[in-house]
């Protein structure tokens, strides 16, 4: 059975003035398959096998190329906005007709030249179609473990929750709201280390390093904040994560870490109002 949005290897049936038939020869009725002209090579001839991707035209008319796509119906791709229609966006797959990402198909606003974490599928008329509802196309059996650096797509951010990420584009991540710091865009690509594997395979991500790591990098935006506000922090132990996480980014627990390091190397002092620079880093 010729599958849509799929590679088959057909045999050239019979050539014509605008490309050529192609049949599955496995097939006790095959059904010709057109390949437009542009596709042919002086190489191939009548019985000649071709490997070839199947969609369809503008036209609807089941339609075979040589050009293999970026992604193929059931996996997940990162693709750009070529424009935004009446009926949806186009995206750009590396086929000369562009993939639809239908609005109802959209979880999220798409803008052009932007890219975005989506799904291929097949809609109700035998169409190729883009979603940005990607869950039901990730796995939850990574090979990653605790502590490993992963990169992935954030496809979904949601308030209380946190931040959904597609690591490698194929397994499923969630960097937890409280380990949120920032402001993140469905399309972004990030790195995170994994600090828990779930039952289910799962992961749960933080865009932060390892503590060692961290607390240098912590310790270098808390001294570059005390030199952009004139050696004052009004920041210290009784102040609240929100207030720490706004002007730091960074959780509460971080942030004290990194200001007994900081101490206890001199470096700054701790007042009932907030970090001062110790008088040696005036």
């Amino acid at each position: 059975m010729l599958e849509i949005g799929k590679i088959h290897t057909l045999k050239i049936d019979r050539l014509t003035a605008n490309g050529a038939y192609l049949i599955d020869t496995s097939l006790d009725k095959p059904v010709p398959v057109f390949m437009p002209r542009r596709y042919l090579t002086p190489s191939m001839r009548r019985g000649t096998n071709v490997q070839v991707f199947l969609y369809r035209d503008s036209e609807d008319r089941l339609t075979a190329t040589t050009e293999i796509p970026r992604v193929m119906v059931g996996q997940l791709a990162r693709l750009k906005v070529v424009q935004n229609t009446r009926i949806g966006a186009f995206l750009d797959w590396g086929l000369p007709k562009d993939l639809l990402l239908p609005f109802k198909e959209q979880r999220y606003p798409v803008h052009p030249g932007k890219s975005y974490l989506v799904a291929v599928y097949e809609d109700a008329s035998g169409r190729l179609c883009a979603t940005t509802y990607i869950e039901k196309y990730l796995q939850p059996d990574s090979p990653y473990h605790k502590h490993q650096i992963v990169n992935g797509t954030v496809y979904l951010v949601k308030n209380g929750v946190g931040v959904f990420v597609a690591v490698d584009n194929r397994y499923s991540g969630l960097i937890p709201a409280t380990q949120q710091f920032r402001v993140y865009l469905p399309g972004e690509v990030i790195e995170a280390r994994v600090i828990n594997v779930r039952q289910d395979g799962k992961l749960d991500l933080s865009p932060t390093k390892d503590i060692p790591q961290q607390m240098n990098i912590d310790s270098e935006r808390i001294l570059k904040e005390l030199q952009q506000n004139g050696g004052f922090l009004p920041l210290h132990d009784k102040s609240s994560p929100a207030e720490i996480k706004q002007t730091l980014n960074m959780s509460k627990k971080a942030f004290k870490r990194a200001v007994g390091r900081l101490m206890k190397n001199g470096k700054i002092k701790q007042t009932p109002h907030g970090l001062r620079y110790t008088e040696t880093q005036n």
